[in-house]
């Protein structure tokens, strides 16, 4: 069943919206019959897109003990070992995911657990990938456990120059189930991983992820 991401309703409306200015505009002033068809095909294209876009995926995740699986999906553009300063206050390997304008943009939670922490922060909108938007750009931080007692991670859902909005369900205390939705970042956008550093990772830079699908680290 194709389902759009609840939380972008406003905005898929508001570019169909547009999409069909664009076709009553062709079909009642433009005479040419070639420039006609490409508004039209415009038009229909970018209500197509949109309505892709959004679409929340169904997916299935890997069995197994541990394992944290990717909460987006896109490419992984950083790893490396950093002093994570908000919230775990430790050494951390960090792994990013850059999501593009073709990337579902609707999160997962990584695994089964409960929410530790959450934090939203107003800020910039500098370019997703720049390695300063993860502290400037409006972002939202969330730590989990998991399981009941097992090891914490933050994860991080960055904004780029057009993702003017993120939405996170997180409530501090309360469980949820791994690869149901955690929330959704509109547009370009980032996603920063903060994991214990005797996890093992299981990517590498340049590999093309998917949420709830692909195994990003397995826990100690």
């Amino acid at each position: 069943m194709f389902v759009i991401q609840k939380d972008c309703y406003g905005t898929v409306a508001g570019v169909i919206f547009v999409a069909l200015l664009i076709l009553l505009i062709a079909v009642l002033f433009l005479n040419t019959s070639w420039l006609k068809y490409i508004f039209i095909a415009v038009s229909v294209a970018l209500s197509c897109f949109i309505i892709y876009f959004f679409r929340v995926p169904e997916r299935e995740r890997p069995q197994g003990d541990k394992l944290v699986t990717s909460v987006a999906d896109g490419k992984v553009v950083i790893i490396e070992k950093v002093f994570e300063k908000e919230y775990l206050k430790r050494d951390c390997i960090q792994v990013s995911v850059y999501m593009d304008f073709f990337d579902v943009h609707t999160n997962f939670w990584p695994f089964d657990g409960v929410t530790t922490y959450y934090k939203y922060h107003p800020g910039k909108y500098l370019l997703a990938f720049l390695p300063k938007s993860s502290e400037l750009n409006e972002h939202a931080s969330v730590g989990v456990r998991y399981g009941e007692d097992g090891p914490e991670i933050l994860f991080k859902q960055i904004a780029g120059t057009f993702a003017r909005r993120i939405v996170n369900y997180a409530k501090e205390g309360e469980p949820f189930k791994g690869a149901d939705q955690c929330g959704v970042i509109k547009f370009g956008s980032r996603l920063d991983m903060f994991l214990p550093l005797d996890a093992e990772i299981c990517v590498n830079i340049g590999d093309h992820v998917s949420a709830v699908e692909s195994v990003i680290a397995k826990l100690k």
